[in-house]
């Protein structure tokens, strides 16, 4: 990769950075929310030009706000402890021990190490928890079974968001800080809740008014029965994939979070591939489609 971007001429380094000029241009001020998760979370070098990307969109003036997933780790995790995994209809099961390995690994070990990666590329990053300024408010989530909606599944500690307040975000982003967010709320009782990292994401965006929702995927990202990328859909086309069975699995959550955010005025979500080196630059700053973006009407 590098060998190939030296050997690029002076001329046309000066033509790609031009051609991002009226990207840089339109998104200057724009908040971007990107859920970060998937081998771009993994991988070392996607990790470290994930943590580039993010710094150079700072430095142009956008404002990326990092909300992280940790399925691998919190896997990994449970394994050393003897814990088995359970999940259902693509949510993991969350006893109370479940709950503290979730936090410790969410808002310590992968939230410290995204911090750590931010700061390595020359930004300043801020690990929050939706405890911190009492951000994310959630209750126990009710989750009613896919095929008959009169049975309710017990998924333990697995929050519902109620509201966010994201003066803490707003704070830190008008400093100069890049926030980084795990995706863990609070309920009424002081009790800790397991949120999907995609519905936080999608629910942050729509709060903070965001220009852009980018969710990071281990897929090129939503592809049709036999195997294409659809790069732009629209939310009537959505309802039909969800119909005939062409979104499923992990992919709901994703997909029917980024629909609300678009129907709630973020302008354009995007699933991207994050397996491309730099697949976030790529995405926002040229005019190709790296992925399948998501309009409301």
């Amino acid at each position: 990769m590098t060998d190939t971007l030296l050997s690029i001429a002076p001329r046309d380094k000066a033509e790609i950075l031009a051609q991002a000029l009226p990207y840089i241009r339109k998104f200057h001020g724009k908040t971007i929310v990107i859920k970060y998760g998937g081998n771009a979370m993994t991988d070392p070098a996607l990790q470290q030009d994930f943590a580039e990307d993010v710094v150079l969109l700072k430095l142009v003036g956008m404002n990326p706000v990092v909300v992280h997933g940790g399925g691998p780790q919190i896997e990994a995790a449970l394994k050393r402890l003897g814990k088995k995994g359970e999940f259902i209809q693509g949510m993991r099961v969350t006893d109370a021990e479940t709950m503290e390995v979730v936090e410790w690994v969410l808002a310590g070990e992968v939230q410290q190490d995204i911090v750590g990666l931010i700061n390595q590329a020359g930004g300043k990053a801020v690990g929050l928890t939706g405890r911190d300024g009492g951000m994310i408010r959630a209750r126990k989530l009710k989750m009613l079974d896919n095929k008959n909606p009169e049975i309710e599944h017990d998924v333990g500690q697995v929050g519902d968001i109620l509201s966010i307040d994201p003066s803490v975000v707003k704070a830190l982003q008008d400093d100069a800080f890049i926030p980084v967010v795990s995706p863990i709320g609070f309920g009424e009782n002081n009790e800790s809740y397991n949120i999907n990292a995609d519905v936080v994401a999608s629910k942050l965006a729509e709060v903070l008014r965001a220009e852009k929702l980018m969710l990071l995927t281990n897929t090129p990202g939503v592809l049709d029965k036999e195997g294409n990328l659809l790069t732009d859909l629209t939310a009537r086309r959505i309802d039909e994939l969800f119909a005939d069975g062409t979104i499923s699995g992990g992919m709901l959550p994703k997909i029917a979070g980024a629909l609300d955010a678009a129907k709630a005025g973020v302008n354009a979500v995007h699933i991207i591939d994050g397996r491309v080196p730099h697949a976030m630059l790529l995405e926002i700053l040229t005019d190709q489609a790296y992925g399948t973006m998501i309009r409301s009407h």
